[in-house]
């Protein structure tokens, strides 16, 4: 299959495009840099120069944040809060085009896609909590965030491109919920700094733009996902990866 990728030079998308190749596809991807081109050609994919606002040279080439505030397990049934993020939207619109014949299917990515290095959320709060001296949580650190290791959400996204129904929703989820308290515990061992709740009014200073994510329980269910497509995630899960990775190097 000829597939076409944007960001397939980005964190997962890195990771797709050599899913994709290893599996026998043809995989051209959108680069806007040369640093993006050299990446995707040392990948064995063809480059592709443009953005995706550029719909001429897309013709050419032819988070289940949003499911927090159910108070249960989310599943791949529930429909997400479009005022949540204007993600959920375009979403929407492509679940549509099931109703046109189009296969289009949604994987719901859960909030940290992870591997041994350090990025995104908790690479945050691991360098929130060595400026402040503290690794912190908010209440009693029991609200949970589902996680998915970097190679486990490749292979579904490529496992969706082959065989997903139209119209699906799929749950890119490994972990259902690993509570922010455990997080915090593993990032405080690591840099030898307590482990402490913060109050709630006092969020937004310590934690910074994190402070809006981090009260948020968003436990998640894969488990229609596993059935419909035979996905199993296999890789390690976060805590391991903090634990094992490259999160507290200086």
């Amino acid at each position: 299959m000829r597939v076409i990728g944007t960001g397939a030079s980005g964190f997962i998308g890195s990771a797709l495009v050599s899913d994709l190749i290893a599996a026998g596809h043809q995989v051209v991807g959108l680069a806007r840099s040369n640093a993006s081109a050299a990446a995707l050609t040392a990948a064995s994919a063809e480059v592709r120069r443009g953005t995706v606002e550029d719909l001429d040279s897309l013709r050419a080439g032819a988070g289940t944040l949003g499911l927090a505030s159910l108070g249960r397990v989310a599943t791949e049934q529930d429909a997400s809060d479009p005022s949540a993020s204007p993600w959920n939207v375009g979403t929407r619109a492509a679940l549509a085009l099931a109703e046109r014949g189009v296969r289009s299917s949604v994987v719901r990515l859960a909030p940290t896609v992870h591997d041994q290095s350090k990025r995104g959320l908790v690479g945050q709060l691991v360098d929130i909590a060595r400026e402040k001296g503290v690794s912190g949580y908010l209440g009693d650190g029991s609200n949970r965030w589902p996680t998915v290791h970097q190679l486990d959400a490749a292979r579904l996204f490529r496992l969706a491109l082959e065989k997903a129904p139209a119209g699906s929703v799929l749950h890119g989820v490994g972990e259902e919920g690993v509570t922010i308290r455990a997080i915090a515990e593993v990032i405080g061992r690591h840099l030898d700094v307590p482990v402490t709740a913060v109050a709630a009014e006092d969020a937004g200073a310590h934690f910074g733009f994190a402070a809006r994510f981090l009260g948020l329980d968003n436990p998640t269910s894969n488990a229609l996902t596993r059935e419909l497509l035979g996905w199993q995630p296999t890789h390690p899960g976060l805590i391991d990866d903090l634990d094992n990775g490259q999160f507290f190097d200086s």
